[in-house]
């Protein structure tokens, strides 16, 4: 699985500006800013305790901030309520609550009706009802009570429901928690498809290494802050080659005009070439210069060995 590419310019989605939130004397949230575009996938991790829910829950309008403001689509959460949050799909502190007496179809029929009563909203139909619910794999447990449903199946449900209305901006706090290999595939492929039909995603999870395959944007929250946002765009312009001689496979690449940087890590030569379109070029200035190469592959980014890294800064 590979990351999108980058989304288009368009204005941000979501915009969190200046936010502050004091739960008496202790600063849960400090001065956080962040925006979202149409497409972008924003994954947002940290240690417990660093106020991730705190700042999922803000930007639904479920809390209010004590300073700053929240904007989805342009419209203040905290201000204009309902019709900023018209087009919000959202699954905070999972697994999301539901009926236990009800079946799964009708817990999304009830929340499809909440959903139309919003400003501007379209009615959702039986039918999407359907087509979500065999989209997270919960066609053979519609008709069964939620009270049956293991927590995995509960945790489908709950972005089933967030998903929907087909929502411009879904937020999810831990999607994945709970949920077996399969079952956060499964989820990680929704999430997918919704950035790539335009959706702006922000999502809270700690599975740093399946986020760094199709998230755009990674913003690390520590003690209330947000110390870095990580563009992985960026991070993964690398390819590595496996060769018979990493140090002459580097001097030879480093020639070449449109390689950017170039290190090695035995048995590597690893370079940043600009684009994967850029490799059977430098994979014919390799073989051209008697350097054999037994693979080319791209250099990932390891978001987790990063991650600690900023995370245990003293």
């Amino acid at each position: 699985m590979t990351t999108p590419g980058a989304p288009a310019q368009q204005p941000p989605s979501i915009e969190v500006v200046g936010l502050y939130k004091k739960y008496r004397a202790h600063n849960v949230l400090e001065d956080v800013n962040l925006s979202v575009s149409p497409g972008e996938v924003y994954a947002l991790t940290g240690p417990n305790g660093a106020g991730k829910t705190t700042l999922i829950r803000t930007v639904t309008g479920l809390a209010f901030p004590t300073r700053g403001e929240v904007r989805l689509l342009g419209r203040s959460v905290h201000k204009e309520g309902t019709r900023a949050r018209a087009y919000l799909g959202a699954v905070v502190e999972a697994p999301a609550r539901f009926y236990p007496q009800f079946t799964g179809t009708q817990n999304l029929m009830l929340h499809a009706r909440l959903a139309a009563m919003a400003p501007g909203a379209q009615p959702v139909t039986r039918a999407r009802v359907r087509e979500v619910l065999a989209l997270l794999e919960l066609t053979r447990m519609a008709e069964r009570r939620v009270a049956e449903y293991s927590l995995g199946q509960r945790q489908r449900l709950g972005v089933a429901s967030a998903i929907l209305a087909e929502p411009k901006v879904l937020i999810l706090d831990e999607p994945t928690s709970g949920l077996d290999p399969l079952g956060i595939g499964l989820i990680h492929r929704i999430v997918t498809s919704m950035a790539t039909s335009g959706c702006a995603v922000i999502l809270s999870t700690h599975h740093l290494r399946e986020i760094a395959t199709y998230a755009h944007t990674v913003g690390i929250l520590t003690g209330g802050r947000l110390v870095e946002n990580v563009d992985l765009r960026a991070r993964q312009a690398a390819y590595r080659f496996r060769v018979d001689d990493p140090v002459g496979a580097a001097a030879a690449l480093e020639r070449l005009p449109f390689v950017k940087k170039v290190s090695t890590r035995t048995p590597y030569a690893i370079a940043h070439l600009g684009g994967e379109a850029r490799v059977p070029e430098a994979l014919a200035h390799l073989s051209g210069v008697g350097i054999r190469v037994f693979e080319a592959s791209p250099d990932l980014f390891d978001l987790y060995e990063y991650y600690r890294e900023r995370v245990e800064q003293p």
